[in-house]
């Protein structure tokens, strides 16, 4: 992830550097040179080249900040929505046991607003709002406890590998001429 917060920039940031484009800007109009530019700003003579050439096609206009560089898929209103949806459960939605995964969050997603978003994506929308991974707090209801008693005891050992025995000599450290 390019940003510790795990986005873009905040708004104050991007204001910033706005304001740092805009003085490069004022100092293009007076023609300056873009090495002392990139000193005074203490910025890179090649992002200096980048902001002179915007200004020379747009002029100071074109240095300001066109906002976020991706807009959040879906609105505070939409997301909040789409909450209610996920506190009505997974069998409300068609699904057959009471778990959510990404896949069954973005088909919800799919279905309700009508965007597809990949399931990385569906991932840092939920992270962004708080939500987590989480392992259920208690067993499942469907749970049987007979049958997975029985099969510990039957399938369990047959699937089991086998335990390497440690004997004499069966490590090659303590093998005869091993040195």
């Amino acid at each position: 992830m390019r940003y510790a917060q795990g986005g873009g920039l905040t708004a104050e940031r991007r204001a910033f550097r706005e304001q740092v484009r805009l003085k490069a800007g004022a100092r293009f109009e007076a023609g300056e040179k873009t090495s002392a530019i990139a000193r005074g700003l203490r910025v890179s003579e090649r992002s200096v080249e980048r902001w002179r050439q915007a200004w020379r096609e747009g002029d100071i206009e074109a240095l300001r900040s066109a906002g976020p560089t991706s807009m959040p898929k879906l609105s505070t209103a939409q997301f909040a929505s789409l909450e209610e949806e996920l506190g009505k459960g997974p069998a409300a939605h068609g699904f057959e046991d009471q778990r959510w995964t990404l896949a069954r969050v973005q088909t919800v997603i799919s279905r309700r607003f009508r965007l597809n978003l990949s399931i990385a994506t569906v991932w840092r929308l939920l992270k962004r709002h708080g939500w987590s991974w989480r392992a259920p707090a208690r067993r499942a209801l469907e749970r049987d406890e007979r049958a997975v008693e029985l099969w510990k005891q039957e399938v369990w050992p047959r699937v089991k590998a086998p335990r390497r025995r440690s004997e004499p000599g069966s490590s090659s450290r303590t093998r005869p001429g091993s040195r």
